[in-house]
């Protein structure tokens, strides 16, 4: 007999016709021999009803009023859901949030988890009853016993924290897709079903904008080594296990808030790269990443800057040995992206940096918490340590520094996010121990993802010293703003005798008018420039933990792109994904294009219940 997990969206739920579906397969499982706690959404699309009465009662709603209100809509879901198994002779009970005994922060609208005390759920599972729990909900412990709500996705956080505290067999979580696909089908309707992918991937994906899926309940699965399934409610087909590696024996206290990173790692075996002012056009750097693919150089790190005028930087690192060849195939390269009428200008300048390192952190749900990033950056900086270029991802946040810096760097870090000994990467080391290792017999790319809810803002002229990007992203940290792909560029000036570089990073377009506002506001006081908004972007991703040493995946992605004519203004990689932004109108066709190049396609079409 098995304990396990449910949770039901709400499309799952939308209608009794469809309750009456759920309680069906609830009491088939039962039957089974199997204990079971149910979490279901609200019905259909309650919530978005609750927000329209809220906005026409106040263009700005309190946010604890909010969370009142919004709360609502689960509670007439878990009745509907009991009495329907209580027709059909099962014993069932309802639990509010509060009621099953999920503690929070509190923090109205966005709360997380700190515990959940299970004792009274515990009591009716074992009288026998399906517990069916209100998700998205809980209670803060501040002794006020205020009603919060987790934020968007909060129904998978509930189920799968549930599954953890509750050390259930597995989750299943219930949509309305038949499992995980390599991209989204409303866009892509040959998109093709996983059987499994690694905790990583996924955690990437759904922090792309993957919807099927929650970041903060991947991360929790990850961290706890909850076994995981999405599968849909509409039919009995197999679904998609989401595998993790081991668990690490967290506490379940604090768990949405335990240490957010598992491991420093380094490695000084980097050597840097930079084209400098190349064309700002299609087919550049597919021209370029295409002649270091046939050479069979691999590259970890891509960094492609904000353009400047009608050009901008493209960066990559290699290991120390490869450097000499991926030097040659730059050196080839440069002349043919020079104006031919000017063919001894400055343009493609080609830049070499030895005795680099880079240190990184690693763990999980990095852009989910603002804060994560910026502690790394404020305690380089304090260390009197320059970040020379960074990647960002939900697994990951790694730096470029310099080589002689690297010791200081990791030894800071350990101290600052408390990481013992043993619990830190190995020098030199290629792949990261918290990257899982690829699924046999997986292709290189497992999914493509596209963003269209970001937006792009640039520092023009920052200062290029320790503790510049600590202030940055320290101040949106500080107002609670998550930053995506950050870019610094490769372009130094000398302006007034400081040395200054642009910055650019991605945040969610409902936080950039107030971050540029924010910064905007203190710019001149931290002896920064102009700070430039830009809404009309769009971030198109592929993920794959098969992508280490395979120096072709990213040529392929430039390519898919160059040859519909798409731009990409800005890159981004880390070891199991490579970003791009691109023009907002061309977002969809530059997802299409990619899951084509790939060849990710299924035989059948997907069909999305409406």
């Amino acid at each position: 007999m098995a304990l396990i997990v449910q949770k039901y969206g709400g499309t799952s739920v939308g209608s009794v016709e469809r309750i009456q579906a759920v309680a069906q397969r609830v009491y088939k499982t039962v039957l089974a021999g199997n204990s079971l706690v149910v979490v279901v959404s609200a019905m259909g699309k309650t919530t978005d009803g609750l927000v329209k009465l809220a906005n026409e009662i106040s263009p700005n709603p309190n946010r604890r009023e909010m969370d009142m209100l919004l709360s609502t809509g689960e509670q007439v879901t878990i009745a509907l859901l009991s009495m329907a198994l209580q027709e059909l002779g099962q014993p069932a009970i309802s639990m509010t949030g509060a009621q099953v005994g999920i503690v929070t922060e509190a923090e109205h609208s966005r709360a997380r988890i700190l515990h959940i005390d299970t004792t009274r759920l515990c009591r009716h599972i074992n009288a026998g009853k399906v517990v069916v729990v209100a998700g998205f909900q809980g209670t803060s412990n501040a002794g006020e016993m205020e009603i919060t709500t987790l934020g968007r996705g909060g129904s998978d956080t509930s189920a799968v924290a549930i599954a953890a505290a509750l050390r259930a067999n597995f989750c299943e979580i219930y949509t309305d897709v038949p499992g995980i696909l390599t991209t989204d089908p409303r866009l892509v309707a040959e998109a093709q079903l996983m059987d499994d992918i690694t905790c990583n991937e996924m955690l990437e994906l759904a922090s792309l904008g993957a919807k099927v899926l929650h970041p903060r309940a991947v991360e929790i699965a990850r961290n706890y080594g909850v076994p995981l399934v999405v599968r849909s409610s509409w039919t009995d087909a197999p679904g998609t296990w989401v595998t993790s590696a081991k668990p690490q024996g967290r506490s379940l206290i604090n768990l949405e808030i335990a240490r957010p990173v598992d491991a420093v790692e380094f490695d000084t075996d980097q050597a840097k790269v930079a084209l400098l002012r190349v064309p700002d056009k299609p087919g550049v750097a597919a021209r370029l990443f295409g002649e270091i693919s046939r050479q069979k150089v691999d590259v970890d790190l891509i960094i492609q800057s904000i353009h400047e005028g009608n050009s901008n930087d493209i960066a990559f690192t290699v290991t120390t040995p490869i450097l000499k060849r991926a030097e040659a195939v730059a050196a080839a390269i440069a002349p043919a992206l020079r104006n031919p009428s000017n063919p001894k200008s400055d343009e493609a300048e080609v830049m070499l940096e030895h005795n680099i390192a880079k240190v990184s952190i690693a763990g999980a749900g990095m852009i989910g918490r603002p804060g994560v990033a910026a502690k790394m950056f404020a305690t380089l900086a304090e260390a009197g340590v320059n970040i020379q270029m960074i990647s960002t991802s939900e697994v990951k946040v790694s730096c470029v520094v310099a080589a002689a810096e690297c010791d200081r760097a990791v030894l800071a870090l350990r101290t600052a996010f408390e990481i013992e000994a043993g619990e830190q990467g190995s020098r030199g080391a290629g792949e990261s121990a918290c990257i899982d290792s690829p699924l046999p017999n997986c292709p290189p790319v497992r999914g493509v993802a596209l963003d269209l809810n970001q937006a792009r803002l640039a520092i023009r002229q920052l200062p290029d010293r320790p503790g510049m990007a600590a202030k940055l992203f320290g101040l949106l940290a500080q107002h609670n703003i998550s930053v995506d792909m950050i870019i610094q560029s490769q372009r130094c000036r000398v302006i007034d005798g400081v040395p200054r570089r642009d910055i650019a990073f991605t945040v969610s377009r409902i936080d950039a008018e107030s971050a540029k506002k924010m910064l905007t506001q203190v710019a001149a006081e931290l002896g920064w420039g102009e700070v430039v908004l830009d809404s009309a972007i769009a971030k198109v991703s592929i993920v794959g933990a098969g992508m280490v040493g395979q120096p072709g995946v990213a040529a392929k992605m430039f390519e898919a792109l160059a040859q519909h004519q798409i731009n990409i203004q800005m890159i981004a990689t880390s070891e199991i994904k490579i970003s791009c932004v691109v023009a907002q109108e061309q977002g969809v066709k530059a997802l299409q294009a990619i899951h084509a190049a790939f060849g990710l396609a299924g035989s059948e079409k997907v069909v999305v219940p409406a």
